[in-house]
């Protein structure tokens, strides 16, 4: 894979004020030693193989709704027809919310994510939708927000779960393509669904 040479939507400056509250493997938290930019930084992780790491780098680089779409991407694209109905509703919602990001969205992406048995992507897909903004207490409750990183870590186990969802062999090859998807994102572009071979 050629290196990536921006990371055009990502604000931080530098990957380690990135890092700040996400867990990463100690072996890729060693090349933060160099106080490397983000582009750096995954583009290291990419080369040492580093894939989960650079998917929860990237998921918490991004902005909350350009990773939850990441999520919604990858999760699409693998999703054999005959996926569960539960599961293809939570995407349905998590994208729904994406095109259109208000509070009713969000709680639909919550509702739907709870209606599954949350042991997919799709699942997380949506509870990065409903994590990215707003309460996340019942709706008659007083409000209490969502840590800031949480819709990453639901974004990037959406990722990750993907890439083993269907032929886990070859996770490698779609922990890379869908690095590739999130990076098309993070510069204004809307990804590309992975194009699975089983299940269609």
């Amino acid at each position: 894979m050629a290196g990536f040479d921006a990371l055009k939507k990502v604000v931080e400056a530098k990957a380690k004020v990135v890092c700040r509250d996400i867990e990463l493997n100690p072996e890729a938290l060693k090349f933060l030693d160099s106080d490397p930019s983000p582009v750096e930084f995954l583009n290291v992780l990419l080369v040492q193989a580093l894939y989960p790491d650079a998917i929860r780098f990237l998921a918490r680089a991004l902005p909350k709704r350009e990773a939850t779409w990441w999520a919604c991407i990858c999760t699409r694209g693998v999703l054999p027809k005959d996926a569960p109905a539960l599961s293809l509703r939570a995407l349905e919602a998590a994208e729904q919310w994406v095109y259109k990001p208000t509070e009713d969205n969000r709680r639909l992406a919550e509702a739907a994510a709870n209606a599954t048995a949350f042991d997919g992507p799709a699942s997380w897909a949506a509870m990065a939708a409903f994590w990215s903004d707003g309460s996340i207490a019942p709706e008659n409750a007083a409000p209490v927000n969502a840590p800031d990183f949480l819709a990453s870590r639901a974004a990037a186990g959406a990722v990750m779960l993907a890439a083993v969802l269907t032929e886990p062999e070859k996770a490698p090859e779609k922990y890379r393509y869908f690095v590739e998807q999130g990076v098309d994102i993070a510069n204004g572009g809307n990804g590309r669904p992975w194009q699975c071979d089983s299940g269609e």
